[in-house]
């Protein structure tokens, strides 16, 4: 346990230093006043959780010192930290198909880290003693196709591809029927990124979904969409667009470690009301780790 509170505290390091840092620097012993909530909500706002939810933290704050009678800031820490925790599910499972193969698309907008995420998830099903198929559905990038093909070797995972351009929707019927043809576990199909603005694209990717579902009656079993955090709000508007188009059933969080935005975690739960399902805090194949919203609060709150 306290390797992986220690991995989450380095990967949201940035995070808890530019974002949350400030909000510990004016939670120190001085009296509360009304410029103490305005600091906290601009900083809170700063820290990329959304102004809803910004804005019932502040005011559950407000209740509890009313209620409790602070009157010194460095009381309000423990509350902010309870008020964090208690916007984030628990840590949840990862239900897929009671037969195998298991199907999942993995969605989202050029750059968001789809190919890697694919890569990081055959690596923990490996480890889970999984036999896993790759779908390069992403057949207008050559470099997509590539990518995961240079993973599946280094992983030993089979990989589905079609030629350049090519049809994705049938790249992902023809990797599919092989899965079950090869008796694998789970099917991982890369789909092309999106820009969620293209409505063609999206209504292609809607294609790719159905087409999964004439291969195998019963898939897509999940859609998992990867969301780049360190594109803060603009992330926020390309999540819903694809939850529209498409059954989106889960999040994987890239980049974290990369981000300052780790905050925007809250805003996503908040407005998207999916599960936060993985989390990326390094570029290692073993980074991809599942959510655990306790070590996610102790690491973005390290410097309380």
């Amino acid at each position: 346990m306290d390797n992986t509170f220690s991995k989450w505290k380095n990967g949201l390091a940035k995070t808890s230093k530019s974002a949350f840092g400030r909000v510990a620097s004016i939670l120190g012993a001085s009296e509360i006043t009304d410029e103490t909530w305005d600091d906290l909500e601009a900083l809170l706002i700063q820290a990329d959780l959304g102004i809803s939810t910004t804005t019932d933290i502040v005011e559950a704050l407000q209740r509890n010192t009313r209620d409790f009678g602070w009157v010194r800031s460095d009381e309000l820490k423990t509350a902010l930290r309870a008020e964090l925790r208690s916007r984030l599910d628990d840590q949840q499972n990862i239900n897929l198909a009671e037969t195998p193969p298991s199907v999942i698309l993995l969605v989202g907008v050029n750059g968001s880290g789809k190919t890697t995420s694919a890569a990081k998830l055959g690596a923990r099903f490996i480890a889970q003693d999984k036999k896993v198929l790759f779908g390069a559905a992403d057949t207008f990038r050559a470099a997509a196709v590539e990518q995961l093909q240079v993973w599946g070797e280094r992983l030993q995972i089979g990989v589905i591809s079609g030629q350049p351009e090519s049809d994705p929707g049938a790249v992902a019927y023809n990797t599919v029927q092989a899965g079950i043809a090869r008796d694998v576990d789970i099917i991982l199909i890369d789909t092309a990124g999106r820009l969620h603005t293209r409505f063609n694209l999206m209504q292609e990717l809607e294609k790719v979904e159905r087409v999964v579902g004439k291969a195998l009656s019963s898939a897509p079993h999940a859609v998992w969409l990867v969301m780049d955090t360190t594109t803060g709000e603009n992330a926020l508007q390309q999540a819903r667009a694809f939850k529209e188009s498409v059954n989106v059933t889960g999040l994987i969080l890239s980049k974290l470690d990369s981000s300052a935005r780790g905050g925007m975690v809250f805003a996503i739960r908040n407005e998207l009301k999916l599960p936060i399902l993985f989390a990326g805090l390094g570029e290692k194949v073993e980074d991809l780790e599942i959510f655990n919203p306790d070590a996610f609060i102790e690491g973005i709150l390290s410097e309380f």
